[in-house]
């Protein structure tokens, strides 16, 4: 029988279902995305176009007064892709991506 497979995530998921905008690299063009899940340190969202896994992405989300205990807040991040899974029945395409940089933005 298998072992189960150990966890290897550092920081806690938080799944949610908020709008995500997401730019690939050197484009100003924003897309928007599907998120499935967020941590301190990564992201998970849903794409209608595959990306290269290592390139770099930058991306903007709200995040909700559940996660920050406050009030809602955006925020603008920059990072890399480190996973692309293909094959969902509506032909997106899932996308995994490690935070690098992130700056809080000012109230709209």
């Amino acid at each position: 029988m298998a072992e189960p497979q150990q966890e290897k995530r550092a920081a806690r998921r938080f799944p949610l279902r908020v709008p995500v905008s997401v730019s690939r690299d050197q484009t100003s063009a924003k897309e928007s995305a599907q998120l499935r899940d967020v941590s301190a340190r990564g992201i998970s969202f849903y794409l209608d176009s595959a990306v290269s896994q290592g390139s770099k992405i930058g991306f903007t989300l709200t995040l909700p007064p559940e996660i920050t205990l406050t009030e809602s807040i955006r925020v603008q991040c920059k990072g890399r892709v480190v996973r692309v899974e293909d094959g969902r029945d509506d032909g997106k395409v899932g996308v995994a991506a490690v935070i690098e940089e992130y700056e809080f933005l000012p109230e709209a």
